[in-house]
């Protein structure tokens, strides 16, 4: 097994580069301004993606809105916890 390669169980070797050792930045806090939409969907995106694998959608839907506060986008993120709440998320 090289470096980077994950065994057949799915044991890496220790010193080994996993996506769980590498350092993400978290994203800043969003408050609905327009011109950071497209910055705070990929610093979600690009954390989900390194830091959050394996972790059900409910769960990272969660943590993306915890970076959600303040401005306009309190409404939006109360709708979507209210959605999540009593199941009507698809």
């Amino acid at each position: 097994m090289r470096a980077g390669e994950v065994g057949a169980t799915g044991e890496r070797r220790e010193g080994e580069v996993g996506a769980a050792n590498i350092e993400v930045a978290k994203p800043q806090l969003f408050d609905g301004t327009s011109s950071r939409v497209a910055g705070s969907i990929m610093g979600c995106k690009l954390y989900i993606r390194n830091k959050l694998v394996g972790a059900i959608v409910e769960a990272q839907v969660q943590w993306v809105l915890s970076y959600v506060q303040g401005g306009s986008a309190d409404v939006w993120k109360e709708n979507v916890m209210e959605e999540l709440e009593t199941g009507e998320v698809e």
